[in-house]
């Protein structure tokens, strides 16, 4: 018997690099391989114990049954008072709404706005998911290329040239995902000029690691420099990064109310509720002692300054200080060129330096070209210094031929 052609719209998709590099990973490692995972975004800190205890308070209670579709409503009163304390954002019930991880926010916001032949200009580099959620909703990924000569970020020149008559979404991210770029206030305040002048463009922002600062700077979001766009703007965030809660699957949105009810129309046809204990877990996240996070970001500010200098330090890759997330993202243009000139790489992109830090050195990394950057890679520092201390002597070992 043939095999059953699939939908168009899995043809258009591709399996998450990130995904796929830590499997493979894993499997080098189940088989007996020395390998260092530097792929996955995973803080090593255990979730804090206030948040542990009031999951299990909430077994012992029988909170395990349904819950409303959009989220349990002592968990949409810490968000929304997260938004308030945090970022001076106000924000109703019925502008919240409580999804299966950050990624099914950003999925069912544009499932809910978006239609065939739409236009989303994504900022690049830019996190693996983005473009092919675009691509799930009919709708055309406009990737704006950003390289390390602008430190990553995209400038209202850009912005500007980019927008059409089609163009509906603009995807912002900050602190990025993958190189941990913040926009300023001034740069934010320059990008919302430009929106002003389109009032039918909407705003999805993607503030997951606003809380792992690596400077000493405030956070902005685009509505703190321009409240005006309230009503076309969408701000998703989440409890995975800033309290290592990754596999609790809590992120939210609050935004316009009806775009928020149209999302959770599609999730009441996909997931229903989130899970009825993380729920509870991420409340006491939002409402506990925010303190529990400042070991780790400590720990990340740490790792951070030590991975720059060591990459800057090997020849061929240059590497520019992040001022969030826990990323690190190096041009690597230099060395693919060197080990490719050398016949060490068969071919000259990232994907075959990624493959040789595997194969040779056992170090996995995710290739620049998953987030729209041919020629770099990510790491994360999401791991131990003695990790990053052994990953970071395998890869100079490796290029230093």
């Amino acid at each position: 018997m043939s095999a059953i052609k699939l939908s168009d719209c899995v043809g258009r998709l591709k399996e998450s690099p990130t995904l796929a590099i830590t499997a493979k990973a894993a499997r080098y490692k189940s088989e007996g391989k020395d390998i260092i995972g530097l792929a996955a975004g995973e803080p090593d800190f255990d979730t804090p114990q206030h948040i542990k205890d009031a999951a299990k308070k909430a077994i012992d209670n029988g909170f395990t049954k349904y819950t409303p579709v959009s989220g349990i409503p002592s968990l949409k009163k810490a968000i929304i008072d997260k938004f308030k304390r945090d970022n001076s954002l106000e924000y109703a019930p019925n502008e919240v709404i409580v999804g299966v991880g950050g990624k099914q926010c950003i999925f069912n916001f544009c499932l809910a706005i978006l239609n065939a032949g739409d236009e989303v200009i994504i900022p690049a580099p830019y996190w693996v998911s983005y473009a092919d959620i675009a691509l799930v909703s009919n709708a055309k990924p406009v990737i704006v290329e950003c390289g390390i000569e602008q430190k990553f970020k995209m400038t209202a020149l850009q912005l500007e040239k980019a927008i059409t008559p089609k163009t509906k979404l603009l995807m912002l991210n900050s602190p990025s995902n993958p190189t941990g770029a913040v926009y300023s206030k001034e740069e934010l305040e320059s990008l919302a000029k430009i929106l002003i002048k389109h009032p039918n463009i909407l705003i999805g922002t993607d503030d997951m690691y606003e809380h792992v600062k690596l400077k000493d700077m405030p956070f902005y979001n685009i509505l703190n420099v321009e409240p005006s766009l309230k009503n076309r703007c969408v701000v998703m965030n989440g409890v995975s990064k800033a309290y290592s809660m990754t596999g609790w699957r809590i992120g939210f949105a609050a935004g316009p109310s009806y775009i928020i009810k149209a999302m959770e129309i599609i999730q009441s046809q996909s997931t229903s509720n989130p899970t009825s204990i993380s729920q509870v877990a991420a409340e006491a996240a939002l409402s506990g002692d925010q303190a529990c996070m400042q070991p780790m970001i400590k720990a990340f500010r740490e790792r951070h300054d030590f991975v720059v200098k060591s990459f800057n330090e090997i020849p061929g890759l240059c590497c520019i200080e992040a001022e969030g997330a826990f990323y690190a993202f190096p041009d690597a243009r230099k060395a693919i060129e060197n080990l490719y000139n050398k016949k060490i790489l068969k071919e000259k992109n990232d994907l075959a330096l990624a493959d040789y830090l595997l194969e040779k050195e056992g170090v996995a990394v995710v290739p620049g070209s998953a987030f729209g950057a041919e020629g770099y890679f990510r790491i994360s520092f999401a791991t131990s210094m003695k990790n990053l201390i052994e990953a970071l002597t395998r890869i100079k070992r490796a290029l230093s031929v």
